[in-house]
Formats: C-alpha cells, structure tokens, sequence
C-alpha cells in the first residue's frame, strides 16, 4: 500500500491541525495504521495506532486527550487539538498487512514521506 500525507504546517500554541493520509494500491481496509512522528535531533516515536476495524485504539500518553485518530477505506486521519511547542515534528502515518503493528515502528511495513508540523509559542 502507498501512503502520502498532507495536513501539516505552522500554528500557534494551542491551535488544531488535522492530517490526512492517503491510501492507495492494496485493500486499506484490511491494513492496521498508525501515526509517527520525529521531532528534532530525536527518534522517531510513536504516536497513535488503530486497527483494521477501528475498533481498537491506542495513544502515546503524551497526546491522549488532545489527539485522535480515525480511518476510513481511503486513509487515516489524526485530529490534533491542543497542540504545543513539543508537538513539532515531522508526522508519519504508517500501515500494516497483519492488522496491528504495535508501538515499535518495526510493525509496520509501508510508510509515507511525512508531513511537517510546526507548533510556535
């Protein structure tokens, strides 16, 4: 499956920002997806995870209550409010054939480029 994100780009503290990403090539809706990101001279780190029904879900605890994550057939989607200066990252969504990939990036197989998300003070 191939993946491209979009959504990302520069707000004040305490803005929203939603980002999208585009599926396309092999069945989605049988693919567990996730949310990624890399801040900085930092690895890149887990963000938030749903299953191939959407039935489960799973947060980082820094963004629990401030993000959420969503899919359907064509993508998945990550709702972000609240966002802080920490939040400033380059923003992955990836996805996995076996229908969860875990916290570890290493679950999953296809990735997209990015999007930059960058959050003022």
């Amino acid at each position: 499956v191939q993946l491209v994100e979009s959504g990302g780009g520069l707000v004040q503290a305490g803005d929203s920002l939603r980002l999208s990403c585009a599926a396309s090539g092999r069945a989605f809706n049988t693919y567990g997806a996730a949310w990624f990101r890399r801040a900085p001279a930092k690895e890149r780190q887990f963000v938030a995870e749903i299953d191939w029904t959407g039935g489960t879900i799973d947060y980082a605890d820094f963004v629990k209550g401030r993000f959420t994550i969503s899919r359907d057939n064509a993508g998945v989607y990550l709702q972000m409010n609240s966002l802080k200066p920490e939040d400033t990252a380059v923003y992955y969504c990836a996805a996995t054939a076996t229908g969860w990939g875990g916290l570890d990036e290493s679950g999953f197989e296809s990735w997209g480029q990015g999007t930059q998300v960058t959050v003022s003070s």
